[in-house]
């Protein structure tokens, strides 16, 4: 008796939703038990870090505020990620993001609210384009890969972000930190709406899970994506560019990360300093991921991700588990949610005997 995987014709529905509702509770079970191990209250810390921020309603408000940024970047990447182009530089788009649009604060001090926001939302979608449109370019006209040259300008982006808040934009005012001067209150959002605990950015995050629902599910161009991602002969044989693809894609991917920068920096910082690179892009691509390249399914891994984000900082003060114990369950959950994807295109069968084996096409 042998194990033998044969692949399926189409993805199970089941299994796209049940293998990263597993994904999440293998990561608890994992985490207990190391913790555990290591000398920790291994229940209390996946208590802490999993379940305190969702029972807890004064830490609703950091859920929402750490699970918009998330949701809006990783809405970007889903559809690079369907058409298999991977941006895996989303952290710079969102530095360069949100410089270009505090660049163009500081250009217009005296401007009111209803145009110095719409233009600082607008520059940061754009700057974020521009630093995806260098990849774009250098994928399309001297096929280099695009998972190297956008993570490597990730490194370029932290270099412009030191010398800028170091250096020209740095705040006299500031007590030497290296940080930009505040904007002004024309210039900024408030950290919730009134009279709720939801930030500004979160209903962003909502909107656009639906027009990327939208886009993804309803239209020629979401077809064409999945078509280029699965099926490049058929794309090209359908009249689908690839070229266009790689283009259109990386451009949305690193507009919506410029936007979560611009409003990151608008609505809860205020400003730009050294701590505003906060990992936010990296951290999308397990969203993406997590949430089976799918609007809604990024929606609640957004939500999760933030939950993890914010529990880590609770069971570190309660538990004392170490700063990188968010990191850790993130990176724990990638790796089950890319294990499981064997069981999402995979069939196992057992055959009995060799001669069934032979017969079925497996070696003996």
């Amino acid at each position: 008796m042998r194990i033998r995987f044969e692949k399926r014709l189409a993805p199970s529905r089941f299994m796209l939703v049940a293998t990263p509702v597993a994904s999440v509770v293998l990561t608890m079970l994992l985490g207990a038990i190391i913790f555990q191990l290591l000398g920790f209250d291994g229940p209390d810390a996946i208590w802490q870090t999993f379940v305190t921020p969702i029972v807890a309603p004064y830490k609703w408000q950091d859920v929402l505020t750490k699970a918009a940024p998330l949701i809006i970047i990783a809405l970007g990447l889903l559809l690079g990620n369907q058409a298999k182009i991977w941006n895996i530089g989303a952290e710079g788009q969102y530095v360069i993001g949100a410089l270009t649009g505090a660049g163009l604060a500081f250009a217009m001090p005296g401007a009111p609210a209803f145009v110095a926001i719409p233009v600082m939302i607008a520059g940061g979608i754009f700057g974020g384009m521009v630093w995806a449109g260098m990849p774009a370019v250098l994928r399309t006209r001297f096929h280099v890969s695009e998972v190297l040259s956008t993570l490597m300008l990730v490194y370029v982006a932290m270099q412009v972000l030191n010398y800028l808040i170091g250096g020209p934009w740095k705040d006299p005012n500031g007590h030497n930190f290296p940080q930009t001067p505040p904007f002004t209150a024309a210039q900024t959002l408030p950290h919730v709406i009134p009279g709720t605990v939801i930030p500004p950015g979160f209903l962003v995050a909502i909107a656009l899970t639906l027009v990327f629902w939208v886009l993804t599910a309803r239209s020629v161009y979401g077809f064409s994506v999945r078509t280029v991602g699965v099926a490049p002969s058929a794309a090209r044989y359908g009249g689908f560019d690839a070229s266009r693809t790689v283009w259109s894609t990386l451009m949305i991917s690193g507009g919506m990360a410029g936007l979560a920068g611009i409003l990151e920096s608008m609505s809860q910082l205020g400003q730009i300093n050294l701590g505003f690179p906060s990992g936010y892009g990296f951290t999308a691509i397990i969203v993406s991921f997590l949430g089976r390249l799918h609007p809604l399914g990024v929606f609640l891994a957004g939500l999760i991700l933030a939950v993890t984000y914010v529990g880590g900082q609770v069971a570190q003060t309660v538990v004392h588990v170490p700063e990188a114990t968010a990191g850790i369950f993130q990176a724990t959950m990638l790796f089950f949610i890319l294990a499981s994807d064997i069981l999402v295109r995979y069939r196992l069968r057992l055959v009995r005997g060799a001669r069934r084996a032979a017969a079925a096409g497996a070696p003996a």
